[in-house]
């Protein structure tokens, strides 16, 4: 049973980094919405905000995209260790 929960966990990890490629990344245009890129790269890891700004990663540290919203449009964009 340990193993078969190891395995889940490995592969749930696998399958939210498989979203980060520069791929996706591309597919990612000025003025998208927070829910259309999220379509395309799936729920953020990590978002801030403060009045009318969202900044959000998707990954870690190490290998990650970034992307500011203001007034819920995508503004700018920021990649690390994607290919």
């Amino acid at each position: 049973m340990k193993n078969l929960l190891l395995a889940l966990a490995v592969m749930l990890a696998a399958t939210a980094c498989s979203k980060l490629t520069q791929d996706n990344y591309n597919k990612v245009k000025a003025g998208m919405s927070y829910d259309e890129v999220s379509a395309i790269l799936g729920k953020a890891d990590h978002c801030e905000e403060a009045i009318g700004t969202k900044n959000c990663r998707w990954g870690d540290e190490k290998k990650n995209i970034k992307i500011a919203f203001i007034a819920d449009r995508a503004t700018i964009f920021a990649n690390e260790g994607i290919q």
